[in-house]
């Protein structure tokens, strides 16, 4: 397989696990190296950002969810499961194009992995998954009195997330080093991917002519399997989860040969 054969992506990550490590470990520290509050910014961004999206959609998107007009939840415990989700593929869809355009001295040093920049990246979106998780749970303990065990199951639904995520992020790494206006399409990208997903909103609430769009948002799926596990205490779809993730394994492979091709041009843009 592509992956664990030598010089397979996976291979290549085994041989640099501590590097990184290291790179994720400085990702995570110098995003609020300065701040007064440092890594607490990490617990304190997701009930600030939860607040701003509640507050502007709460009153109309709140009344399309059965269990908040029921009582039995709250609008910002369903939103924030759903904002997890996407802000975890938000931030390596934003990111990837500067993983090699911002790190020109790297191109540069022959001797450097450039193939590994991706896995911190992600190790680092994961950790502000983790974060808010512990922020979600605590909401959902102090607003509704609950806790859902099969939270412990979401490491396993956001598995194939995670898949596509790596092989996107390679693919916009080395694309916007041939084309710069990437960057500019990914930040409209990954706003739609929330506006047009069921984050905001069931699937079932949706018009049938325009459902389909929401559909196939790559992150509709995921957030609802999320839902299951950290809202209403169900299993998530094992086949559906099975598919998914043979779709990210393609682009996964897609993106790591697409990197290693046009890789060698790299100096000479930059």
């Amino acid at each position: 397989m592509i992956g664990t054969r030598p010089g397979g992506p996976l291979s290549v990550l085994g041989r640099h696990r501590s590097l990184a490590w290291e790179l994720a470990r400085r990702d995570v520290l110098g995003r609020y190296r300065g701040a007064s509050f440092g890594l607490l910014w990490s617990l304190i961004s997701p009930f600030l950002l939860l607040g701003i999206y509640t507050f502007a959609f709460g009153t109309v998107m709140g009344g399309r969810w059965p269990q908040v007009e029921s009582g039995s939840t709250h609008y910002s415990i369903v939103l924030f499961a759903g904002l997890i989700v996407h802000g975890f593929f938000a931030e390596c869809l934003n990111r990837a194009p500067e993983l090699v355009v911002g790190n020109p001295n790297f191109v540069k040093r022959v001797i450097f992995p450039l193939e590994i920049l991706p896995w911190p990246m992600v190790m680092s979106a994961l950790f502000h998954v983790a974060m808010n998780t512990v922020v979600f749970i605590v909401l959902r303990l102090l607003m509704d009195g609950e806790f859902t065990w099969s939270v412990v199951l979401l490491p396993v639904v956001m598995f194939p997330l995670v898949v596509l995520a790596l092989g996107v992020s390679w693919f916009l790494a080395a694309l916007s080093v041939y084309f710069r206006d990437v960057r500019q399409v990914t930040g409209v990208l990954s706003m739609a991917l929330l506006f047009l997903s069921s984050a905001m909103m069931p699937l079932e609430s949706v018009p049938e002519a325009y459902r389909w769009v929401f559909e196939a948002n790559p992150l509709s799926f995921i957030i609802d399997q999320a839902r299951n596990v950290m809202l209403w205490g169900a299993m998530p779809d094992w086949a559906g989860l099975a598919l998914y993730l043979l779709a990210a394994l393609v682009v996964f492979a897609g993106g790591w040969a697409w990197f290693n091709a046009t890789r060698k041009g790299f100096a000479d843009v930059l």
